[in-house]
């Protein structure tokens, strides 16, 4: 509708311009885009295995975690909605393609995680942190792979104590990081060894115990974030003092994950040799709300679970190779595809594009080796100890007219959709 000015003429309003976002069609199993698996394999290594992976906060690339002590940064090709090329496990014995920078750590990784803010048109932010063992902090660059700097902490002997889990809060301002009862805060603005620290119990000694193995945050609130214990408990904090709100009670095994709803009101919970991931509501915690099945009851791996990015459902892996999905309106089962012959260990939504990325692997044991000296047992094919890029069946929603829907192949002929920015930055 046009507009009169002072001198009587009028002048149209400028149109707003869409973006679209996808909505996941479930029921249809999702296709094979890329697969990884024979970069992680050699003779010296052949017990190697992803034990982790995760997608990039704007989406250009995933990171993955291994047993041999290194990450993985794989970047994400600007072709990937295109499903008219997939990946055939069948007829292919390579891999999609190479990774874009190899990181090695020194020990075991606990936990890595991205910065929150990290978008590949600001080189500045692109890094992620690293947390092993028997080391501080590092802080990575993740165009190069150099060792931007590192964060310290220091027990009662003066001795650098290394975190079992890490996580930026929502601005990206402060490193949280969970040691044995203990938690401990940096100022990323602030490298070296100096920290706020905290203790998980009361004065009565209540609370929280064990070793914090995991962290996350309300993505609607600036002060509440969540840790797990190895204990069993999943608690509440304030982000402004660390002050414990309240415990939950009800897994069956140490916590490995925690992550809240997209509107920031519910929290999922999953623990090692536990069959379950909870559901909590976090503004009534007298009970839990439901209960989500998973095969991970013989298994002290971390499965990774991730929420879509519309919030609607829950996807997670397993010992069986399958990623089962749920709607998280109802608590109930929606469909399942098979990702991979071993143990799914993580899976992951990408922020804006109908696509996720799944790892897996175990550690094997074998006392049968050949001439070569290689475990007949341990060798692997190629649906074992991969990572894959899967792309879900989908339509595009307007922000204008939400009723208003397109098919992918459509969108490519629309202007101002949500693709071009990504695109840009690939």
């Amino acid at each position: 509708m046009g507009m009169a000015d002072d001198d009587g003429q009028e002048h149209t309003e400028p149109e707003q311009s869409a973006y679209y976002w996808p909505v996941l069609d479930f029921q249809t199993p999702p296709a094979r885009r890329y697969h990884f698996y024979k970069q992680m394999w050699s003779p010296s290594a052949h017990n190697n295995f992803f034990k982790g992976a995760k997608w990039s906060p704007d989406g250009s690339c995933f990171i993955t975690s291994s047993e041999d002590n290194s990450l993985r940064i794989f970047d994400l090709p600007s072709d990937v909605l295109e499903s008219a090329v997939l990946y055939d496990n069948v007829k292919s014995d390579e891999d999609s393609n190479g990774a874009a920078l190899i990181v090695d750590e020194g020990e075991a990784v606990y936990d890595f995680c991205w910065y929150p803010c990290m978008t590949t048109t600001d080189s500045s932010t692109c890094i992620f942190a690293t947390s092993t063992r028997d080391h501080p902090v590092h802080l990575w660059d993740a165009v190069s792979g150099q060792l931007r700097c590192t964060y310290r902490a220091y027990d009662a002997m003066d001795e650098i104590t290394a975190a079992y889990s890490i996580a930026f809060n929502n601005s990206g301002t402060k490193l949280f990081c969970g040691y044995n009862k203990t938690l401990r805060i940096f100022d990323t603005s602030r490298p070296g060894r100096e920290f706020s620290q905290y203790s998980t119990l009361t004065k009565t000694k209540d609370g929280q115990t064990g070793i914090i193995s995991c962290l996350a945050f309300n993505p609607s609130s600036e002060d509440l974030f969540a840790a797990g214990s190895y204990n069993k408990t999943t608690a509440l904090y304030s982000e402004h003092n660390a002050e414990l709100l309240f415990v939950l009670h009800g897994q069956e095994g140490g916590v490995t994950q925690v992550l809240f709803s997209k509107d920031g009101n519910y929290l999922y919970t999953g623990g090692r040799k536990d069959p379950n991931i909870l559901c909590w509501d976090v503004r009534n915690t007298a009970a839990i709300v439901y209960k989500l099945p998973r095969v991970t009851s013989d298994t002290n791996q971390r499965i990774a679970f991730d929420i879509e990015p519309c919030g609607r459902h829950l996807g997670t892996g397993g010992q069986d190779g399958y990623v089962h999905i749920y709607d998280l309106q109802t608590g109930d089962w929606a469909n399942s595809f098979q990702a991979a012959a071993d143990t799914v260990n993580a899976f992951s939504f990408h922020p804006t594009l109908p696509v996720g990325v799944t790892s897996s692997g175990h550690r094997r044991f074998s006392t049968d080796y050949d001439d070569e000296g290689i475990s007949k047992e341990t060798s692997c094919i190629a649906q074992e100890n991969c990572a894959s890029v899967w792309l879900f069946p989908c339509t595009w929603q307007s922000s204008i007219d939400p009723s208003s829907t397109v098919e992918t192949t459509e969108l490519e002929n629309l202007q101002g959709e949500s693709l071009g920015t990504w695109e840009e930055n690939v």
